[in-house]
């Protein structure tokens, strides 16, 4: 087995583990977000975030000075917040729908990209990738049952996050053109930290010990998650191990069936499966074109 192999097959199983831990992380978030105000608790998950990143970022860039310095900063002000908000509005999904309902509808963000990549980074999508996203948008309808019954509008909020967190990974694309790595990681955490904390220190509430403790963990696994994540992409291509990014819905979906007695409905269970099967097929064919000449 040649060295590349080797590097694909540890790529594959970090990516595994990410997604473990992500699920984990979002079985944290809804129960501490469902006892406390969401704004306190993603504030006090950013605070360790931020420390967490600045410490990577400064020594991967030689010092936060040189982590901080950014040749599109407003950019990267605006992806940070971004994402902060865009996890404000997941987390509250997790509430309202429960994880495996949101995190079925959340499977479409790599449609999502694909769709956006080209108004954004001026990206070409063929036709079978377009096909593949339409039918995705399918298996969203197939999850959402508009005009079967009274329909929810809570039902939209991890479309929405969707949406925000595919136009996040489209920023983060961009300003790749412009800063290393270190220096979007830095900008991430910051820019996250000051928003949340502008608005979740007026939200602040006593927290009962157990839950300080639950607290402390969705802390430690934010910061494994991205470090697993980091690592995954320094020793594998992207392309390769993106596809295992879907497993995040099976863990999940796992959390919400044990731990929250949440039930699948046979019309998410389809609807996933059309997603997810549409995403796989814009992946497969994102690697194709990256292989051409």
């Amino acid at each position: 087995m040649n060295s590349q192999a080797q590097n694909t097959t540890l790529g594959i199983w970090l990516m595994i583990a990410v997604t473990f831990v992500f699920a984990v992380q979002d079985g944290f978030s809804r129960h501490l977000a469902g006892e406390y105000n969401v704004f306190m608790i993603i504030m006090i998950r950013y605070w360790f975030f931020a420390a967490f990143v600045i410490t990577v970022a400064s020594r991967k860039a030689g010092g936060w000075r040189n982590a901080a310095r950014s040749k599109v900063p407003l950019r990267q002000v605006f992806r940070g917040v971004l994402l902060a908000l865009e996890i404000l509005v997941a987390v509250s999904g997790f509430v309202i729908l429960g994880l495996v309902e949101s995190h079925a509808v959340f499977a479409v963000y790599p449609l999502l990209i694909a769709a956006l990549s080209g108004p954004v980074l001026g990206e070409k999508v063929g036709w079978r990738r377009w096909v593949a996203i339409g039918i995705g948008f399918v298996g969203v309808l197939v999850i959402l049952q508009p005009g079967f019954g009274v329909f929810r509008i809570g039902a939209l909020i991890p479309l929405l996050a969707a949406f925000m967190f595919a136009l996040y990974g489209l920023l983060t694309r961009f300003v790749g053109r412009h800063d290393s790595s270190a220096v979007s990681f830095f900008w991430t955490g910051v820019s996250g930290a000051l928003v949340t904390s502008a608005v979740g220190i007026w939200y602040w509430e006593p927290m009962v010990g157990t839950d300080w403790l639950l607290m402390l963990l969705l802390c430690f696994t934010s910061a494994l998650s991205h470090y697993l994540l980091i690592r995954a992409y320094e020793v594998a291509e992207a392309s390769a191990i993106q596809p295992f990014a879907y497993l995040q819905l099976v863990f999940a979906s796992a959390i919400g069936f044990v731990v929250f007695n949440e039930t699948l409905r046979p019309n998410v269970a389809i609807g996933a499966a059309i997603v997810v099967c549409a995403g796989l097929f814009t992946l497969w064919r994102a690697r194709m074109a990256e292989k051409r000449p």
